[in-house]
Protein backbone atom coordinates (compact mmCIF):
# COMPACT_ATOMS: atom_id res chain seq x y z
CA UNK A 1 0.00 0.00 0.00
CA UNK A 2 2.85 2.65 0.81
CA UNK A 3 1.84 5.77 0.12
CA UNK A 4 -0.87 5.20 -2.12
CA UNK A 5 -4.28 5.20 -0.31
CA UNK A 6 -6.35 2.42 0.30
CA UNK A 7 -9.80 2.42 -0.39
CA UNK A 8 -12.01 1.37 2.44
CA UNK A 9 -15.60 -0.26 3.50
CA UNK A 10 -16.65 0.41 7.00
CA UNK A 11 -19.21 -2.32 8.08
CA UNK A 12 -21.39 -0.98 11.07
CA UNK A 13 -22.23 2.72 11.65
CA UNK A 14 -22.36 2.90 15.11
CA UNK A 15 -20.75 4.27 17.97
CA UNK A 16 -17.14 2.54 17.12
CA UNK A 17 -17.80 2.35 13.22
CA UNK A 18 -18.75 5.76 12.55
CA UNK A 19 -16.16 7.68 14.29
CA UNK A 20 -13.89 5.17 12.60
CA UNK A 21 -14.85 5.65 9.20
CA UNK A 22 -14.84 9.60 9.87
CA UNK A 23 -11.47 9.42 10.85
CA UNK A 24 -9.56 7.58 8.08
CA UNK A 25 -11.70 9.78 5.63
CA UNK A 26 -10.36 12.94 7.30
CA UNK A 27 -7.00 11.36 6.13
CA UNK A 28 -8.12 11.58 2.45
CA UNK A 29 -8.85 8.10 1.92
CA UNK A 30 -12.14 7.11 0.39
CA UNK A 31 -14.24 4.99 2.85
CA UNK A 32 -18.00 3.97 2.14
CA UNK A 33 -19.47 3.02 5.20
CA UNK A 34 -22.71 0.63 5.49
CA UNK A 35 -24.79 0.03 7.74
CA UNK A 36 -28.79 -2.35 7.18
CA UNK A 37 -30.42 0.47 8.31
CA UNK A 38 -31.32 2.70 5.99
CA UNK A 39 -32.16 5.89 7.98
CA UNK A 40 -28.48 5.82 9.42
CA UNK A 41 -27.33 5.56 5.58
CA UNK A 42 -29.71 8.45 4.82
CA UNK A 43 -28.40 10.61 8.04
CA UNK A 44 -24.83 10.62 7.18
CA UNK A 45 -25.18 10.90 3.33
CA UNK A 46 -26.65 14.36 4.43
CA UNK A 47 -23.68 14.95 6.35
CA UNK A 48 -25.62 14.31 10.18
CA UNK A 49 -25.07 11.66 12.57
CA UNK A 50 -27.35 9.57 14.45
CA UNK A 51 -25.39 9.34 17.31
CA UNK A 52 -24.24 11.03 20.03
CA UNK A 53 -20.50 11.89 20.01
CA UNK A 54 -18.87 15.70 20.77
CA UNK A 55 -16.58 16.66 17.83
CA UNK A 56 -17.88 13.67 15.64
CA UNK A 57 -20.77 16.02 13.41
CA UNK A 58 -18.62 18.71 12.22
CA UNK A 59 -15.99 16.04 11.63
CA UNK A 60 -18.83 13.39 9.74
CA UNK A 61 -20.36 16.83 7.84
CA UNK A 62 -16.49 18.04 6.30
CA UNK A 63 -15.64 14.32 5.09
CA UNK A 64 -19.34 14.05 3.62
CA UNK A 65 -19.10 17.14 2.01
CA UNK A 66 -15.38 16.77 0.58
CA UNK A 67 -16.58 13.14 -0.70
CA UNK A 68 -14.23 11.26 1.34
CA UNK A 69 -16.78 9.36 3.24
CA UNK A 70 -19.98 7.88 1.42
CA UNK A 71 -22.63 5.72 3.11
CA UNK A 72 -24.54 2.66 1.69
CA UNK A 73 -26.83 -0.56 2.60
CA UNK A 74 -23.85 -2.40 0.25
CA UNK A 75 -20.51 -3.21 0.19
CA UNK A 76 -18.21 -1.84 -2.56
CA UNK A 77 -15.18 -3.60 -3.74
CA UNK A 78 -12.30 -2.11 -1.92
CA UNK A 79 -8.90 -3.12 -0.47
CA UNK A 80 -9.51 -2.87 2.93
CA UNK A 81 -12.35 -4.16 4.84
CA UNK A 82 -13.28 -3.07 8.26
CA UNK A 83 -16.36 -5.01 10.48
CA UNK A 84 -17.51 -3.33 13.47
CA UNK A 85 -21.18 -4.64 14.37
CA UNK A 86 -22.61 -5.33 17.78
CA UNK A 87 -21.41 -8.93 18.97
CA UNK A 88 -25.05 -9.15 21.42
CA UNK A 89 -25.87 -11.63 23.77
CA UNK A 90 -27.86 -14.66 23.40
CA UNK A 91 -30.28 -17.40 25.78
CA UNK A 92 -27.55 -17.53 28.97
CA UNK A 93 -24.86 -14.57 28.24
CA UNK A 94 -23.56 -16.47 25.04
CA UNK A 95 -21.91 -14.11 22.64
CA UNK A 96 -24.01 -14.14 19.50
CA UNK A 97 -21.38 -13.68 16.56
CA UNK A 98 -24.17 -14.17 13.96
CA UNK A 99 -23.91 -10.43 13.33
CA UNK A 100 -20.40 -10.33 12.63
CA UNK A 101 -21.04 -13.77 10.36
CA UNK A 102 -23.64 -11.63 8.57
CA UNK A 103 -20.99 -8.57 7.66
CA UNK A 104 -18.38 -11.36 6.66
CA UNK A 105 -20.93 -12.82 4.68
CA UNK A 106 -22.41 -9.24 3.01
CA UNK A 107 -18.52 -8.92 1.96
CA UNK A 108 -18.06 -12.47 -0.21
CA UNK A 109 -19.44 -10.49 -3.89
CA UNK A 110 -16.90 -8.01 -3.70
CA UNK A 111 -13.85 -9.71 -2.30
CA UNK A 112 -10.92 -9.30 -4.51
CA UNK A 113 -7.33 -11.14 -4.22
CA UNK A 114 -4.80 -9.19 -2.28
CA UNK A 115 -7.79 -7.65 -0.06
CA UNK A 116 -7.13 -6.89 3.99
CA UNK A 117 -10.18 -7.83 6.24
CA UNK A 118 -10.19 -6.60 9.62
CA UNK A 119 -12.79 -7.61 12.15
CA UNK A 120 -12.65 -4.43 15.03
CA UNK A 121 -16.27 -6.20 16.66
CA UNK A 122 -15.81 -7.61 20.32
CA UNK A 123 -15.40 -11.43 19.96
CA UNK A 124 -14.73 -15.06 21.62
CA UNK A 125 -11.83 -16.15 20.96
CA UNK A 126 -11.32 -17.80 17.63
CA UNK A 127 -13.67 -15.39 15.67
CA UNK A 128 -11.25 -14.33 13.19
CA UNK A 129 -10.61 -17.50 12.20
CA UNK A 130 -14.07 -18.66 11.99
CA UNK A 131 -14.89 -16.04 9.60
CA UNK A 132 -11.49 -16.95 7.47
CA UNK A 133 -13.27 -20.53 7.26
CA UNK A 134 -16.55 -18.78 6.70
CA UNK A 135 -14.76 -16.81 3.03
CA UNK A 136 -12.60 -19.71 2.43
CA UNK A 137 -15.65 -22.27 2.38
CA UNK A 138 -17.80 -19.79 -0.09
CA UNK A 139 -14.88 -18.82 -2.12
CA UNK A 140 -12.64 -21.15 -2.62
CA UNK A 141 -10.41 -19.74 -5.18
CA UNK A 142 -9.69 -17.01 -2.38
CA UNK A 143 -7.91 -19.43 -0.14
CA UNK A 144 -4.47 -18.51 0.94
CA UNK A 145 -4.67 -15.26 -1.27
CA UNK A 146 -6.56 -12.81 1.63
CA UNK A 147 -4.96 -10.90 4.61
CA UNK A 148 -7.23 -11.35 7.91
CA UNK A 149 -6.60 -9.59 11.20
CA UNK A 150 -8.29 -8.66 14.26
CA UNK A 151 -7.77 -5.46 16.30
CA UNK A 152 -10.06 -4.24 18.47
CA UNK A 153 -10.42 -0.47 19.64
CA UNK A 154 -9.44 0.56 23.05
CA UNK A 155 -11.67 3.85 23.22
CA UNK A 156 -13.69 6.19 25.15
CA UNK A 157 -17.51 7.31 24.95
CA UNK A 158 -17.05 11.17 24.94
CA UNK A 159 -13.72 10.99 23.84
CA UNK A 160 -13.77 8.74 21.13
CA UNK A 161 -12.18 10.52 17.88
CA UNK A 162 -8.62 11.40 20.19
CA UNK A 163 -8.39 7.85 21.49
CA UNK A 164 -8.65 6.27 17.80
CA UNK A 165 -6.05 8.25 17.17
CA UNK A 166 -3.54 8.03 19.98
CA UNK A 167 -4.12 5.20 21.98
CA UNK A 168 -1.84 1.88 21.21
CA UNK A 169 -3.67 -1.21 19.50
CA UNK A 170 -3.05 -4.65 19.37
CA UNK A 171 -3.18 -6.09 15.83
CA UNK A 172 -3.52 -10.12 15.04
CA UNK A 173 -2.90 -11.57 11.91
CA UNK A 174 -4.07 -15.02 10.81
CA UNK A 175 -0.24 -15.21 9.80
CA UNK A 176 2.69 -12.64 10.22
CA UNK A 177 1.62 -11.45 6.48
CA UNK A 178 -2.33 -10.41 7.51
CA UNK A 179 -0.40 -8.50 10.84
CA UNK A 180 2.31 -6.63 8.89
CA UNK A 181 -0.90 -5.16 6.11
CA UNK A 182 -3.17 -4.38 9.13
CA UNK A 183 -0.65 -2.18 10.34
CA UNK A 184 0.52 -0.74 7.58
CA UNK A 185 -3.29 0.45 7.12
CA UNK A 186 -3.57 1.79 10.69
CA UNK A 187 -0.47 3.79 10.34
CA UNK A 188 -2.62 5.85 8.03
CA UNK A 189 -4.51 7.15 11.10
CA UNK A 190 -3.56 6.01 13.99
CA UNK A 191 -0.22 8.05 15.99
CA UNK A 192 -0.40 5.50 18.82
CA UNK A 193 2.08 2.61 18.96
CA UNK A 194 0.97 -0.43 16.76
CA UNK A 195 1.74 -3.67 18.77
CA UNK A 196 2.03 -6.76 16.60
CA UNK A 197 0.05 -10.14 18.15
CA UNK A 198 -1.94 -12.82 16.67
CA UNK A 199 -5.80 -12.62 16.13
CA UNK A 200 -6.63 -15.36 19.08
CA UNK A 201 -4.51 -13.09 21.14
CA UNK A 202 -5.69 -9.88 19.61
CA UNK A 203 -9.17 -11.51 20.37
CA UNK A 204 -8.24 -12.35 24.59
CA UNK A 205 -6.75 -8.83 24.98
CA UNK A 206 -9.83 -7.11 24.24
CA UNK A 207 -11.66 -9.31 26.57
CA UNK A 208 -9.04 -9.31 29.28
CA UNK A 209 -8.39 -5.75 29.59
CA UNK A 210 -12.24 -5.07 30.35
CA UNK A 211 -12.53 -8.29 32.61
CA UNK A 212 -9.17 -6.86 34.85
CA UNK A 213 -11.14 -3.47 35.14
CA UNK A 214 -14.50 -6.06 36.33
CA UNK A 215 -12.42 -7.74 38.49
CA UNK A 216 -10.79 -4.59 40.32
CA UNK A 217 -14.60 -2.70 40.77
CA UNK A 218 -16.06 -5.92 41.99
CA UNK A 219 -13.14 -5.93 44.93
CA UNK A 220 -14.00 -2.59 46.33
CA UNK A 221 -18.14 -3.14 45.34
CA UNK A 222 -17.54 -6.28 47.49
CA UNK A 223 -16.22 -4.64 50.45
CA UNK A 224 -18.46 -2.03 50.46
CA UNK A 225 -21.12 -4.26 51.29
CA UNK A 226 -19.08 -6.00 53.97
CA UNK A 227 -18.20 -2.67 55.31
CA UNK A 228 -21.79 -1.50 55.51
CA UNK A 229 -22.63 -4.81 57.37
CA UNK A 230 -19.42 -4.08 59.78
CA UNK A 231 -20.30 -0.52 60.07
CA UNK A 232 -17.17 1.17 58.53
CA UNK A 233 -16.89 3.87 56.21
CA UNK A 234 -15.53 1.95 53.08
CA UNK A 235 -14.22 5.22 51.59
CA UNK A 236 -12.55 5.78 54.65
CA UNK A 237 -11.32 2.05 54.55
CA UNK A 238 -9.99 2.24 50.83
CA UNK A 239 -7.96 5.69 51.10
CA UNK A 240 -6.17 4.01 54.34
CA UNK A 241 -5.21 0.72 52.32
CA UNK A 242 -4.50 2.78 49.58
CA UNK A 243 -1.38 4.34 51.85
CA UNK A 244 0.44 1.20 51.37
CA UNK A 245 2.57 1.81 48.40
CA UNK A 246 1.92 -1.38 46.15
CA UNK A 247 -2.21 -1.05 47.03
CA UNK A 248 -4.29 0.55 44.61
CA UNK A 249 -8.31 -0.77 45.34
CA UNK A 250 -10.94 0.96 43.48
CA UNK A 251 -13.93 2.85 44.36
CA UNK A 252 -16.96 0.87 44.84
CA UNK A 253 -20.51 2.24 43.21
CA UNK A 254 -23.86 1.38 42.42
CA UNK A 255 -22.93 -1.80 40.17
CA UNK A 256 -20.80 -1.68 36.69
CA UNK A 257 -22.31 -0.24 33.39
CA UNK A 258 -21.83 0.97 30.09
CA UNK A 259 -21.34 -1.49 27.16
CA UNK A 260 -17.58 -2.96 27.38
CA UNK A 261 -17.11 -3.65 31.26
CA UNK A 262 -20.58 -5.51 31.96
CA UNK A 263 -20.34 -7.52 28.56
CA UNK A 264 -17.23 -8.53 27.98
CA UNK A 265 -16.23 -10.79 30.97
CA UNK A 266 -18.99 -13.15 29.78
CA UNK A 267 -17.13 -13.99 26.70
CA UNK A 268 -14.55 -15.15 28.39
CA UNK A 269 -16.36 -17.21 31.02
CA UNK A 270 -19.06 -19.05 28.39
CA UNK A 271 -16.40 -20.32 26.38
CA UNK A 272 -14.04 -21.16 29.69
CA UNK A 273 -16.32 -22.11 32.11
CA UNK A 274 -14.27 -24.14 34.17
CA UNK A 275 -11.55 -21.89 34.29
CA UNK A 276 -13.04 -18.25 34.61
CA UNK A 277 -14.20 -18.93 38.08
CA UNK A 278 -12.76 -15.23 39.58
CA UNK A 279 -13.90 -13.32 36.21
CA UNK A 280 -17.58 -15.07 36.44
CA UNK A 281 -17.86 -14.19 40.50
CA UNK A 282 -16.79 -10.65 39.92
CA UNK A 283 -19.73 -10.43 37.28
CA UNK A 284 -21.81 -11.97 39.24
CA UNK A 285 -20.57 -9.36 42.49
CA UNK A 286 -21.01 -6.41 40.57
CA UNK A 287 -24.43 -7.70 39.42
CA UNK A 288 -25.73 -8.47 42.64
CA UNK A 289 -24.19 -4.65 43.92
CA UNK A 290 -26.91 -3.08 41.85
CA UNK A 291 -29.85 -5.28 43.12
CA UNK A 292 -28.20 -4.70 46.82
CA UNK A 293 -28.19 -1.05 46.43
CA UNK A 294 -32.10 -1.27 44.75
CA UNK A 295 -33.10 -3.20 48.29
CA UNK A 296 -31.00 -0.56 50.57
CA UNK A 297 -32.93 1.94 48.79
CA UNK A 298 -36.71 0.91 49.23
CA UNK A 299 -35.96 -0.55 52.98
CA UNK A 300 -34.80 3.17 53.57
CA UNK A 301 -38.45 4.46 51.87
CA UNK A 302 -40.12 1.55 54.07
CA UNK A 303 -39.32 2.79 57.55
CA UNK A 304 -39.75 6.45 56.19
CA UNK A 305 -43.34 5.49 55.60
CA UNK A 306 -43.92 3.72 58.84
CA UNK A 307 -42.33 6.38 60.60
CA UNK A 308 -44.17 9.63 59.00
CA UNK A 309 -47.79 8.06 57.58
CA UNK A 310 -46.83 9.00 54.07
CA UNK A 311 -44.65 7.54 51.17
CA UNK A 312 -41.04 9.05 50.74
CA UNK A 313 -40.04 10.91 48.00
CA UNK A 314 -36.94 10.02 46.18
CA UNK A 315 -34.48 11.72 44.55
CA UNK A 316 -32.38 9.66 42.63
CA UNK A 317 -28.97 11.66 41.69
CA UNK A 318 -27.81 10.51 38.46
CA UNK A 319 -28.94 8.29 35.64
CA UNK A 320 -25.62 7.56 33.29
CA UNK A 321 -23.46 4.35 33.64
CA UNK A 322 -20.75 6.20 34.80
CA UNK A 323 -19.54 10.65 35.80
CA UNK A 324 -20.07 13.25 33.50
CA UNK A 325 -21.33 11.59 30.78
CA UNK A 326 -24.65 11.14 29.11
CA UNK A 327 -24.77 7.42 28.21
CA UNK A 328 -27.23 6.14 29.62
CA UNK A 329 -26.64 2.19 28.00
CA UNK A 330 -26.30 -0.63 30.45
CA UNK A 331 -26.74 2.15 33.67
CA UNK A 332 -26.92 0.37 36.95
CA UNK A 333 -28.11 3.45 38.20
CA UNK A 334 -30.97 3.69 35.77
CA UNK A 335 -31.83 -0.11 36.77
CA UNK A 336 -32.07 1.51 40.17
CA UNK A 337 -34.27 4.08 39.24
CA UNK A 338 -36.59 1.71 37.10
CA UNK A 339 -36.91 -0.70 40.18
CA UNK A 340 -37.80 1.51 42.38
CA UNK A 341 -40.67 3.10 40.06
CA UNK A 342 -42.01 0.32 38.79
CA UNK A 343 -42.13 -1.33 42.64
CA UNK A 344 -44.27 2.00 42.81
CA UNK A 345 -42.15 3.75 45.13
CA UNK A 346 -41.74 7.78 44.34
CA UNK A 347 -38.58 8.62 42.01
CA UNK A 348 -37.37 12.11 41.30
CA UNK A 349 -34.59 11.48 38.45
CA UNK A 350 -32.04 14.13 38.34
CA UNK A 351 -29.42 14.02 35.41
CA UNK A 352 -27.52 17.06 35.00
CA UNK A 353 -25.80 15.64 31.29
CA UNK A 354 -29.66 15.36 29.52
CA UNK A 355 -32.37 17.41 29.14
CA UNK A 356 -35.16 14.69 28.74
CA UNK A 357 -35.99 11.21 29.18
CA UNK A 358 -38.60 8.95 27.49
CA UNK A 359 -39.98 7.80 30.91
CA UNK A 360 -39.02 10.21 33.59
CA UNK A 361 -39.18 13.71 34.36
CA UNK A 362 -35.44 15.03 34.49
CA UNK A 363 -35.37 17.55 37.57
CA UNK A 364 -33.62 19.99 37.96
CA UNK A 365 -31.12 18.92 41.21
CA UNK A 366 -31.89 22.12 43.85
CA UNK A 367 -35.34 21.36 43.01
CA UNK A 368 -35.34 17.65 43.84
CA UNK A 369 -33.09 18.11 46.91
CA UNK A 370 -35.86 20.51 48.49
CA UNK A 371 -38.71 18.12 47.57
CA UNK A 372 -37.20 15.02 48.47
CA UNK A 373 -37.26 12.96 51.63
CA UNK A 374 -34.71 10.47 50.71
CA UNK A 375 -31.66 11.40 48.53
CA UNK A 376 -29.74 8.92 47.23
CA UNK A 377 -26.13 9.27 44.99
CA UNK A 378 -26.01 6.95 42.26
CA UNK A 379 -23.60 8.88 40.17
CA UNK A 380 -20.65 10.85 41.37
CA UNK A 381 -21.39 13.75 38.77
CA UNK A 382 -18.74 16.72 39.07
CA UNK A 383 -21.95 18.83 39.83
CA UNK A 384 -22.78 16.33 43.13
CA UNK A 385 -19.40 17.35 44.73
CA UNK A 386 -20.86 20.20 46.85
CA UNK A 387 -23.89 19.71 47.98
CA UNK A 388 -24.62 19.32 52.21
CA UNK A 389 -25.43 16.49 52.94
CA UNK A 390 -29.33 17.43 53.96
CA UNK A 391 -32.00 14.68 54.67
CA UNK A 392 -31.88 11.32 54.76
CA UNK A 393 -28.95 10.54 52.38
CA UNK A 394 -28.19 7.23 50.57
CA UNK A 395 -24.54 7.50 48.80
CA UNK A 396 -23.33 4.86 46.94
CA UNK A 397 -20.50 6.50 44.30
CA UNK A 398 -18.39 8.22 47.46
CA UNK A 399 -19.98 11.81 47.42
CA UNK A 400 -19.11 12.40 50.80
CA UNK A 401 -16.12 10.47 51.29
Amino acid sequence: MGTNKPSVVMVGLGYIGLPTAALIASKEINVTGVDIHQHVVDTINKGEIHIVEPDLDGLVHYVVKEGFLTASTKPVEADVYLIAVPTPFKGDYEPDISYVEAATRALLPTLKEGALVIVESTSPVGTTEKMQKVIETERPELKGKIYMAYCPERVLPGNVIYELEHNDRAIGGINPESTEKAVEFYRHFVKGTLHKTNSKTAEMCKLVENSSRDVQIAFANELSMICDEAGINVWELINLANKHPRVNILQPGTGVGGHCIAVDPWFIVSEFPAQAKIIRSAREINNYKTEWAIEKVKNTALQFKIDNGRDAKIACMGLAFKPNIDDLRESPALQVVDKLSIDGFQVLAVEPNIKKHENYTIYDMEDAIAQADIIVYLVAHREFANTEKVKQTLDFCGIFK
